[in-house]
């Protein structure tokens, strides 16, 4: 079950732990991005650039995910996606997107598009910190336990 990583918005710290993570579980762990990247040379760790463009590093994760897979993505309708394709996903501050909450994520996400649009609401998400790296670290470790066979 390999891991699939939305690179385009992607912390460097998370880039980190996973790229640690796929090393130490032998987990092939691809990043998927419109730009260059810098990774660890590992035979566990890919990266794959796309062409610029609307939704294409999404169309690619998509395309190449199977059922059971991990994706890591900020981009709720890839979430939803990848949730109904019957991927695991969460984002990079740990947090899970799942059938039970992902359209109550749409809907608040289309809210807030609407609000930014009308010039309502001009603030984003509070910045990334040790906390949500700490988070993400450890759902990432539980869902690994609870999905491969260590080496």
């Amino acid at each position: 079950m390999p891991i699939w990583v939305d690179a385009d918005a992607c912390p460097v710290p998370i880039r980190e732990i996973l790229c640690r993570a796929a090393a130490r579980w032998q987990i092939q762990t691809t990043f998927i991005a419109n730009h260059a990247i810098s990774l660890p040379p590992s035979p566990y760790i890919s990266r794959r650039q796309v062409p610029q463009g609307f939704d294409v590093a999404d169309n690619e994760i998509m395309d190449q995910m199977s059922k059971g897979d991990l994706v890591i993505t900020q981009d709720i309708p890839l979430a939803a996606e990848a949730i109904e394709k019957g991927a695991d996903v969460f984002n990079p501050r740990g947090q899970a997107f799942t059938k039970e909450n992902i359209r109550q994520r749409l809907a608040m996400r289309n809210f807030m598009e609407e609000m930014r649009n009308a010039g309502q609401v001009t603030g984003g998400p509070a910045p990334f910190g040790q906390t949500d790296r700490k988070e993400f670290a450890d759902k990432l470790d539980r869902w690994l336990q609870k999905n491969t066979r260590r080496p």
